[in-house]
């Protein structure tokens, strides 16, 4: 595996699932295939859960580990081609790439959708450039449109704790006081179409994902509608994906606090489970008695990102 951004780079999910297992049961059985490996992780935007879970997993594997924060302590980086760089940008990414290149093995990136450009942001524009030039590995730790490693991680815990065998997982919008990027709904969309569960995304009219990430899904306007029956809901912010119209893309078009997750919407579920990708602002997305009751798994589903990236990264040092 050379890349891993989608769903379909990491193959059947059953074996990946089983192979997540694998490690989780002994995280250093595959110490030996990162000895004298390096890792270097690109960070654009901030991060607690990817930053802390990579190096673990990459440590457990026997790696070393570079993490570079682009905007602190680094030249600030040109990503735009065909600019006269007179301004504050030192050096330009086409140049950054191939050297950050020199010194590692395989590079993690992370890098946000800027919101003002929708075909800029949904062509993935950084990180193609450093599949392209950095001549090594490349696995995205979110990018403008996708977060696959919080998917998988989302997967693995599901798997754990169904009580069906298919269970109903519902992926809800919900409130947010700043424009959030598409990329978490849009991978945990990607997965879930990808795994066997009964899948319904529910969001307020005029917020649809792209098609090619909602896939098979049901759509549901009515929250209450989409959540009866669910075994696990997971609830997420995203800014106005601008699918049906262009000019709303990246905006906050909607602030209905109808939509927060409290107790009676969790009341409408089959005993559900709670689940969200962390940071979380409590009041908008979710209540304080939900996210602490017995039913939010947020905790263990955050502690799966260093199963879901061990595998990933596992992948791509045997394919070296």
């Amino acid at each position: 595996m050379r890349t891993f951004i989608n769903v379909e780079d990491i193959g059947p999910l059953e074996k990946a699932l089983e192979e997540a297992q694998e490690i989780k049961n002994d995280r250093f059985k595959y110490q030996h295939l990162g000895k004298n490996k390096t890792l270097m992780m690109i960070f654009f935007n901030n991060s607690l859960r990817t930053r802390l879970s990579t190096q673990k997993a990459a440590m457990n594997l026997g790696m070393n580990v570079i993490v570079l924060d682009v905007n602190a302590g680094a030249w600030k980086l040109e990503t735009e081609r065909g600019v006269i760089m007179d301004g504050d940008k030192s050096e330009h990414l086409l140049e950054a790439i191939p050297v950050m290149g020199c010194y590692c093995d395989m590079i993690g990136v992370r890098s946000f959708a800027g919101l003002t450009d929708r075909e800029y942001d949904y062509a993935e524009t950084v990180l193609n450039q450093f599949i392209k030039y950095s001549g090594k590995p490349v696995f995205a730790m979110e990018t403008a449109t996708v977060h696959p490693l919080q998917a998988f991680a989302d997967l693995i815990t599901i798997e754990e704790y169904k009580n069906v065998k298919r269970p109903k997982v519902v992926l809800t919008w919900a409130p947010h006081c700043r424009a959030l990027p598409q990329a978490v709904p849009n991978s945990f969309a990607q997965w879930m179409n990808a795994a066997d569960v009964d899948f319904v995304i529910t969001h307020p009219e005029g917020y649809e994902l792209d098609s090619k990430f909602v896939g098979n899904a049901r759509i549901e306007y009515d929250q209450r509608r989409a959540f009866k029956g669910a075994d696990f809901v997971y609830a997420k912010n995203w800014s106005n994906p601008g699918v049906t119209n262009l000019a709303d893309y990246g905006k906050i078009t909607s602030k209905d606090m109808s939509w927060t997750v409290d107790t009676e919407h969790m009341s409408w579920t089959n005993d559900g489970k709670f689940m969200h990708c962390l940071p979380v602002r409590r009041g908008l997305i979710v209540t304080d008695d939900v996210i602490e009751s017995p039913n939010s798994i947020v905790i263990p589903e955050a502690a799966n990102r260093e199963i879901s990236c061990s595998v990933v990264i596992k992948r791509m040092l045997e394919a070296l």
